[in-house]
This record gives structure tokens, C-alpha cells and sequence, in this order.
């Protein structure tokens, strides 16, 4: 493939919404509601995707996310070894660490993941998740992150910030401290973005006359991130109906 297309002569990351089913039902949650179980993306097609994507960019960054990823744990195993195997620096995750009980099936899907080559997890913990999120069975994931080897960050959502009073940041800054304790740092995180749960939820706290952009939009006319939905749907196209180099080629921005 020539890439003619200008729109999409930038591509350098690949992200990968692995299912909207989540195990936690977050208030500050900007897709809305999430079930329990649903659609999830085919591992196979997701790495044959990686593999076309980087024969033909410079592909530096990989994530898996969701809903919660790790709840078709053998689907991002596969798509992050795609990322290892054509060498992508930064292969991450971003998972609320709830996806089992048991600890020992814990640890052996963090192995797995360690051996897939992902290279850094975000553990999403904070006042939001942590009202339906168990902390306890969070923190055996974090500490078998810790045991594979694997970096690892707290990434919170912060209502406010860090510094603010409101009984929500307060919380995020106990849990914090909490997993400082146990030798994890966290990022700055994000400030939430008003949708979704956001919105019905915690609109008291929003500005409703300024207007809001979206940070995790991109510029139409300037692709630098795709992202592949469960349903396999990126940018006008799928990649379980057409090659995913042939959706970018003809992409109109």
C-alpha cells in the first residue's frame, strides 16, 4: 500500500475497545450504562490488524481498554503480542483490575499478559470505581502486576483535581495513598469529561453553560489514533468486512 490518503500519513497509534462490558457500574462513566457481558473484539482479527498496520506506519503506541479488556483476557493477549511481535515501544492497557475472583486465576491471566508483552497497565482506581468495585481483589491484581514485572500506575479520574475538597477527590486521594503504600505510584490521571453517567450523575458539578471539548477527539483531517470497536467498526469501515489498509486508503476525513 502507497499511503496516498493525506489524512492518515500521521497514524502512529492503535487502540482497541475490547468490549463495553465492564464489571463496575462508574457514575463518572462517559459511555453511560454498562452490562455485564456483550460483544467483545476477535483477538485473531485485532492482531491481523496490528500486523497489516505496522508493515505500513510507524506505530509506537498499542492500548487495549474498555468496559473492562480483561474480561476476554485471551483476546488482548493476542492483540498485544501482535504489538511485541512487530515491536510497538508502548504496549499498554488500561484495566479497573476486576475481572476475577479467584486469585490464583488472577495471577495466571497476569502472566499470560506479561508473556503477550504488554509493558505498562493503568489501574483505573478511584472514588468512581471504588463504589461498586471491590478495592481488596484490585489490589491482588496490582500485586501480581507487581510480581510479573509489569509497570504499573493508578490512572484516577479526578471530579476536580487533585488539590480539590469535594467529597469525590477526597476519596481518590485515600485510595491513593492507600496503593502508595504498597509501592504503586499513580499518574496525574484525567479530569472527568461531562457524558454519558458524567452528565446524569454528576451534572451538579459541571459548568453547564461553558462548552466542552472532547480531549480524546481527533482531528478528522489529521489522524494520529484509530480506534477498532467490538464490533470491528474503525473510521467508515470493519475490519471483519474489508482490509483495514483499504479502510484508510479510502477514508474521506
Amino acid at each position: 500500500m502507497k499511503k496516498t490518503n493525506p489524512y492518515i500519513q500521521n497514524l502512529n497509534r492503535i487502540e482497541f475497545l475490547i468490549t463495553l462490558a465492564c464489571t463496575g457500574q462508574c457514575k463518572h462513566c462517559s459511555e453511560g450504562e454498562h452490562i455485564k457481558s456483550g460483544q467483545h473484539i476477535d483477538g485473531d482479527a485485532g492482531a491481523e490488524a496490528v500486523y497489516k498496520l505496522c508493515g505500513e506506519f510507524d506505530i509506537r503506541s498499542l492500548m487495549t481498554f474498555g468496559g473492562e479488556p480483561l474480561l476476554y483476557s485471551e483476546e488482548v493477549c493476542k492483540i498485544h503480542a501482535a504489538g511485541r511481535k512487530m515491536q510497538i515501544p508502548k504496549r499498554q492497557i488500561i484495566t479497573n483490575g476486576f475481572f476475577r475472583t479467584d486469585q490464583g486465576q488472577i495471577e495466571e491471566i497476569v502472566v499470560k499478559l506479561a508473556e503477550s508483552g504488554v509493558n505498562e497497565i493503568l489501574l483505573s482506581a478511584d472514588a468512581f470505581h471504588q463504589e461498586t468495585i471491590p478495592l481488596e481483589t484490585v489490589k491482588i491484581f496490582a500485586e501480581a502486576v507487581k510480581t510479573a514485572g509489569i509497570p504499573l500506575q493508578v490512572h484516577p479520574a479526578w471530579l476536580v483535581g487533585r488539590e480539590s475538597s469535594n467529597q469525590y477527590d477526597r476519596r481518590t486521594g485515600e485510595i491513593l495513598e492507600e496503593f502508595r503504600q504498597m509501592g504503586i505510584e499513580a499518574s496525574e490521571g484525567n479530569i472527568i469529561f461531562p457524558s454519558g453517567n458524567a452528565l446524569k450523575y454528576l451534572g451538579e458539578y459541571f459548568k453547564t453553560e461553558q462548552k466542552c471539548t472532547n480531549p480524546y477527539e481527533e482531528d478528522p483531517k489529521d489522524i494520529r489514533s484509530i480506534c477498532i470497536a467490538p464490533d470491528g467498526t474503525v473510521l467508515n469501515g470493519n475490519i471483519y468486512e474489508q482490509d483495514i489498509l483499504d479502510i484508510l486508503e479510502n477514508y474521506k476525513g
